[in-house]
């Protein structure tokens, strides 16, 4: 690389090192005098210019200093990235530890992890719980629980367990529920859960014959229990710290953030879209599809639970500390697959 190219390089990381720390536009006497002391002010100005001539970086206000653009920011994260290799994070014991404690009940270790996640960044984590519908059903439960609600168990042949509760609006006694699971477990055991609830059972319900009602029925209350476990949730944690940053100043900054929290399924769709199985994904501007998204991030890795995957991230304005959350994201999934993985989880005696 050309001497002039890794000059421009320095100063763009040092513009954008600073303006993440203070949020306040970098002038060149501060580059000059904090980060480039070797380079000359002409020089440095001179490079200033050829950076925004690049529309890595622009002045918000005529006379004042520079800030980086987005395409400025997905430079800086380029040049970075090697940086990423050298960091690690000796916590990891700890999300190891919350893993194997809590083995049978994955979702709480994830929801202590994503506080862990929250509390180390003073960002808003999220959490993408499992998708299961890629995962095979090993046995089937239905327990009542009064007040005409039933428990329905399905566990995985990775080990995980999902529950659901539903209300039915019919009686079946306690023999009848018996044989009907035990029929349903001889047909469905083995097969996915994603044709489970969208072929199998619609079949099944389909063939059923007008006398059948109640086990129609019943078919229909198993239907909904296997749609609401396949559908993919995010849940979010953070402390109400986040919302002191600059960024959430005004009123419409925070409603905007919360548009972009609250549209689930483009948030899915997005990370699905772009989403690398080796790596942490950084996702700004145009890549989040909404205009009024354009000053937040999404910072995300995918990690399994069992073989089943998932997503884990935080949603941050677009100043934020990427040689931290990238690292901090990358080790946490990392450890997530790892501790999991089939037939690796030996829980401590006594747990």
């Amino acid at each position: 690389m050309k001497k002039n190219q890794l000059r421009l390089n320095e100063t763009l990381l040092a513009l954008v090192d600073e303006f993440i720390q203070t949020n306040e536009p970098v002038s060149s006497r501060m580059l000059n005098e904090k980060y480039l002391q070797e380079v000359s002010s002409a020089t440095l100005r001179l490079d200033l210019f050829k950076l925004e001539q690049g529309n890595l970086i622009h002045q918000p206000h005529t006379s004042a200093g520079r800030i980086p653009t987005i395409r400025g920011y997905r430079q800086y994260l380029e040049l970075i990235a090697e940086d990423h290799k050298r960091v690690s994070f000796e916590r990891m014991d700890i999300l190891r530890d919350l893993l194997i404690h809590n083995y049978k009940d994955t979702p709480r270790a994830l929801h202590y992890i994503m506080q862990i996640l929250a509390k180390e960044t003073d960002q808003l984590s999220f959490v993408a719980e499992p998708e299961v519908s890629n995962g095979y059903l090993a046995k089937l439960d239905v327990f009542p629980i009064g007040d005409g609600k039933l428990l329905f168990v399905m566990s995985l042949d990775s080990g995980l367990d999902k529950t659901v509760i539903l209300k039915c609006e019919y009686e079946m006694s306690e023999t009848q529920l018996r044989k009907l699971v035990r029929y349903l477990n001889d047909e469905l055991v083995g097969l996915r859960v994603y044709d489970i609830a969208n072929k199998v059972l619609v079949e099944m319900r389909e063939n059923m014959h007008q006398e059948n009602l109640l086990v129609s029925s019943f078919l229909q209350e198993l239907h909904r229990a296997f749609i609401e476990i396949s559908d993919f949730f995010i849940h979010y944690d953070g402390s109400i710290k986040f919302l002191e940053q600059p960024e959430f100043d005004s009123k419409q900054s925070i409603l905007s953030f919360m548009n972009l929290i609250q549209r689930q399924d483009n948030l899915l769709g997005i990370m699905r879209a772009n989403q690398d199985d080796n790596e942490v994904k950084v996702l700004m501007g145009e890549e989040l599809c909404e205009p009024n998204w354009l000053d937040f991030v999404v910072i995300f890795g995918k990690y399994e639970v069992f073989g089943i995957p998932g997503y884990l991230g935080v949603v941050a304005p677009l100043r934020t500390d990427y040689r931290k959350l990238i690292p901090l994201i990358r080790d946490i999934t990392r450890t997530i697959t790892e501790t999991t993985r089939k037939g690796m989880i030996v829980p401590k005696q006594g747990v």
